[in-house]
Parts: structure tokens; C-alpha cells; sequence
């Protein structure tokens, strides 16, 4: 499968920072992809200047526009199936997909959470790994079930929290990591390297051409 032939959507609603490594990475042939529609449902996130800046089609839908969750969940979906892609890659999304639109792009959709899961879903994650007092925490590159921060884990990375982190410090220095491992997860699954057993996901050894 070539670039042109692996197609992303990437729902944003902040910065955009792991969209902007997923975007180095593609550029820097590191990624074997495109990214065919950058959606947000803020109006000024930066990710859509990022997409925009690259060349990359971006769109801000307004909810308040909807009815309801489902509507625009729907209207989420529309807009990516017209785009015809093959992976939905959220960066910073901060609105829970319904049971409609995870199952209209089921094994499909992944995202990267800021702990080593299933440790600490949800949000104020570095805060908690701090409270909590775990020596260790790091990133998640994940399926996308029903279930918050629950689904098939793709890539971890571990990320030692130091005595003197607060929850900014510690958030940075995962960051580094997310930019890493998101993009190579992606990869994968271009090259069609992963298998999932249930909830266990393994990487399948490259065969010769």
C-alpha cells in the first residue's frame, strides 16, 4: 500500500502537537500515509493551523449546529467517509465517540492516552500518577472501544516521574514520548503488521517479498 493509498481523518480539539509528529513523520517518509481531512470541534485550535500550514484539508464543525451527541457524531463520520479513510486518529479530541460512530469505523479509530493504561484513564492523568505516587508512568497508543481509554493496547512507553515533577513537568516529558510512539503505531498499521487476539495486540513478523 502506497502514501496515496492509506488514508487518515485526525479529530482535534487543542494544540495539535501529536498531529504536527504524525504530519513530520508522513513528510519524513517515516509514515507511509496521508492525511486526507484534519476535523476540530473548536474553531480556534491550533491543529488547524498546523493542517493548514502543511497543506492539509481542515475543518472546524461547530456542535452546537446539531442536535444532539449522535447527530454530530454522525455528522463527524460523514465528513470522514467522504474523505475515504482507512484509520481515525484522534490527537487531543476531547469529546467521547458514541457506540454509532465507533462501530461505523470499528478497528479503525485509535488514540493516545498520557498514562501507561489501563492505569489512570480519563482526564487530569499526570496529577493522579503523582498522587497516587507510581514510580513509572508514560503513554498509550490504543484501539478505541465503548469504553473510555479501554480498548487493545498497541504501544506503551514508560516514562519514570521524578521526585521533583509536577503534574506540567511530568506531562512534557510524556509528550516526547506520544510524538514517538504514535506515529510508529500508525505505521503498523499501514503495513497491516498487527494482529489482535481478543484484547491482545501482537506485531506480525515482515514477510520476505
Amino acid at each position: 500500500m502506497t502514501s496515496n493509498d492509506f488514508k487518515m481523518g485526525v479529530l482535534a480539539s487543542g494544540r495539535g502537537t501529536n498531529l504536527q509528529a504524525i504530519i513530520d513523520a508522513i513528510e519524513n517518509g517515516e509514515v507511509d500515509a496521508r492525511i486526507t481531512l484534519v476535523l476540530s470541534d473548536q474553531p480556534d485550535a491550533p491543529a488547524l493551523d498546523r493542517a493548514n500550514k502543511h497543506g492539509i484539508e481542515s475543518m472546524w464543525l461547530d456542535p452546537k449546529q446539531f442536535s444532539g451527541k449522535m447527530e454530530y457524531d454522525r455528522a463527524v463520520a460523514g465528513k470522514l467517509k467522504e474523505k475515504g479513510v482507512d484509520l481515525v486518529c484522534l490527537a487531543g479530541y476531547m469529546r467521547i465517540l458514541g457506540p454509532e460512530f465507533i462501530r461505523t469505523f470499528e478497528g479503525k479509530i485509535i488514540n493516545i492516552h498520557p498514562s501507561l493504561l489501563p492505569a489512570f484513564p480519563g482526564l487530569n492523568v499526570q496529577q493522579k500518577a503523582i498522587d497516587y505516587g507510581v514510580k513509572f508512568s508514560g503513554c498509550t497508543v490504543h484501539f478505541v472501544n465503548e469504553e473510555v481509554d479501554a480498548g487493545p493496547i498497541i504501544l506503551q512507553a514508560v516514562v519514570p516521574v521524578h521526585e521533583s515533577d509536577d503534574a506540567e513537568s511530568l506531562a512534557e516529558r510524556i509528550l516526547v514520548q506520544e510524538h514517538l510512539i504514535y506515529p510508529r503505531a500508525i505505521q503498523l498499521i499501514a503495513e497491516n503488521h498487527l494482529r489482535i487476539d481478543n484484547r491482545k495486540v501482537s506485531i506480525k513478523e515482515s514477510v520476505p517479498q
